[in-house]
């Protein structure tokens, strides 16, 4: 079973007939996304490892009740529980995650792959992510989750809207406040972003 012949729909059905491979497969598809989601909020591996954990735990929990509703929107609904997760992980320990420009912010642009680069232009995509990772870091929370979601995580704004549990119109403003402010960053900075 390749996870590329089979929707997440056919993986859940699969899984919930009793093949576990299937729940392997669906984890595979979508762990770097999830993971990723939670490293930039949380900011700590360990933590987040654990978040992650009990992001897909509740998932079988779900499954396993019948109270999962497909609606073809699995991965938002996995980002949603670890989303929640979080929040009661804060809450619990009473403090608001926070940002640290030191702090090595996942980069979701260093999975874009160039071919046989040169050394030179290795470098320079090197000094053009560092530039973007520190650049993000400075974002406010709200921007910089927004700016994420729907650059890495591929989400539609409605679904970030409701991930975030806000209006359509707040994620979309955010979305343009993080761009207005990181092009504020680089007219300041003088920083020249391509190659």
């Amino acid at each position: 079973m390749k996870t590329v012949e089979y929707t997440d729909k056919e993986l859940v059905e699969s899984y919930l007939n009793g093949n576990h491979t299937s729940f392997e497969l669906l984890i595979n598809r979508h762990r770097t996304r999830i993971f990723s989601y939670i490293m930039m909020l949380v900011k700590d591996r360990q933590l987040a490892d654990d978040v992650f954990q009990d992001t897909f735990i509740k998932i079988i929990k779900t499954f396993k009740s019948g109270a999962y509703k497909e609606e073809g929107k699995f991965i938002q609904w996995a980002m949603r529980i670890a989303h929640n997760l979080i929040i009661d992980h804060f809450r619990k320990a009473k403090r608001i995650p926070y940002t640290d420009v030191k702090n090595d912010l996942y980069d979701f642009l260093e999975n874009i792959g160039l071919s046989d680069p040169t050394v030179e232009q290795q470098m320079i995509t090197e000094q053009i992510h560092e530039d973007l990772r520190k650049m993000i870091a400075l974002l406010p929370d709200e921007q910089r989750e927004v700016l994420y979601l729907r650059l890495y995580a591929e989400m539609s704004f409605k679904d970030i809207a409701e991930l975030t549990n806000v209006s359509i119109n707040t994620a979309l403003g955010r979305m343009r406040y993080a761009l207005i402010n990181m092009r504020k960053m680089i007219t300041e900075k003088n920083l020249v972003l391509t190659m």
